[in-house]
């Protein structure tokens, strides 16, 4: 029989907060496993244990597809697919024999490790990892036996139920599960740096839903429909996503039409983050995160930040504003949304851009600049165009 073992990051330090995390996050993973088959899921020594149940499951059609599904589940560090034994030294060398050698046989050298997790079982680690050890290279003679730096290591853990064999563990999502850490608004333009701020907030506990700013017709339905499949890439992580889409496009003329050109984009993002703070209010996010980066552009600079987000009363999450732009697009890679954002679709942000946008703007200067318009009005207008959806992990 084979199993999942889903090992925990930082919940294993939340103290008498731990119960609350582990639920939300076996929560997550069953759910993950039901378009998959029946799935026993429990929790115990900081693991946990994913195995198939019901008298005709077939662990090849179940397993394979299981293991991916829950590997990017955030809140988990690492996992790998185990071969379960009887606590008995003679079952757990037949099961590694058995199991082992067509893994071991793939890589030029290996060991054997051992983990007694349960203190009761009467052989010690070293004994475990020297006795399995000693077999496994009877078997694969021709694999070199390395104990500094192996290429592969097989793995022998004594836990609570069974002994589980494994030939090593892979990289999980780590992080915190999903909404532990309450609701977020996300910013999301079509660029790079707004998914990558939505998925680091997110991999902290974040419950991230997403806002897009659009400007029909300075936009087109292609630059939209862009922006929804970067909610949908990060819906691989999140499950669900309810996003949000508000049209600037009156704001946008109003400000061109009455302001001087060098505080357009400034200006603008203002009204961006009152809106912004509207749609949070109204779905109960207790923060707006966006993807700025300290320097990247004018509108980034230290002056140009604290003007924009003057007046908000909601903590606004920059997750990204210590990283250069070689950090994020990384990040883009690894989360599968950089060759969707390089697509050359223009969004709001890159209408009416100023030719000399102002990098150390003063709230004087700015207010004078808004006092040519009828805030409320537009504000007021803008967000009666709020339209809503809700995606969903494909």
């Amino acid at each position: 029989m084979r199993c999942i073992l889903l090992k925990y990051g930082e919940l294993i330090l939340k103290g008498l907060n731990r119960n609350y995390f582990e639920k939300l996050l076996l929560n997550q993973i069953r759910n993950r496993l039901k378009p998959i088959g029946k799935f026993e899921v429990v929790s115990m020594q900081s693991t946990v244990y994913v195995t198939p149940v019901g008298n005709d499951c077939d662990d090849d059609m179940l397993i394979e597809p299981a293991f991916k599904a829950v590997g990017n589940i955030f809140g988990i560090v690492s996992l790998c697919i185990a071969y379960c034994a009887p606590k008995d030294m003679d079952s757990i060398i037949a099961v590694a024999k058995q199991y082992m050698p067509q893994e071991i046989r793939k890589y030029k050298s290996f060991k054997a490790d051992a983990k007694r997790c349960d203190k009761k079982f009467p052989y010690t680690s070293v004994d475990i990892m020297k006795t399995v050890g000693g077999e496994l290279n009877e078997l694969c003679p021709e694999v070199k036996v390395d104990v500094v730096n192996p290429e592969i290591t097989v793995m022998v853990e004594i836990r609570d139920r069974y002994a589980y064999i494994h030939a090593g563990s892979c990289e999980g999502a780590g992080g915190m599960p999903k909404s532990s850490s309450g609701k977020g608004l996300l910013l999301l333009s079509g660029g790079i740096d707004s998914p990558v701020a939505g998925f680091m907030m997110a991999k902290r506990g974040v419950d991230v839903q997403a806002l897009h700013f659009e400007s029909y017709p300075y936009t087109s339905e292609r630059a939209r429909n862009k922006v929804i499949e970067l909610a949908r890439k990060l819906c691989v992580y999140t499950d669900t996503m309810k996003f949000n889409i508000i049209s600037l496009t009156e704001i946008q003329e109003a400000i061109r039409d009455n302001c001087d050109e060098e505080y357009f984009t400034l200006i603008l993002r203002r009204f961006m983050m009152e809106l912004a703070q509207r749609v949070a209010f109204r779905n109960k996010c207790a923060s707006i995160i966006t993807g700025e980066s300290l320097g990247q552009v004018a509108s980034q600079t230290m002056h140009a930040l604290g003007v924009t987000g003057e007046g908000i009363r909601l903590p606004i999450l920059r997750p990204l504003i210590a990283f250069d732009k070689e950090d994020i697009v990384k990040i883009s890679r690894k989360i599968d949304t950089f060759e969707t954002s390089v697509q050359p679709y223009e969004d709001c942000c890159t209408v009416f851009t100023p030719r000399h946008p102002k990098t150390r703007p003063e709230m004087e200067k700015i207010r004078e600049q808004e006092s040519r318009l009828d805030r409320q009005k537009l504000l007021d207008s803008a967000f009666e165009t709020l339209n809503t959806m809700i995606l969903e992990r494909e």
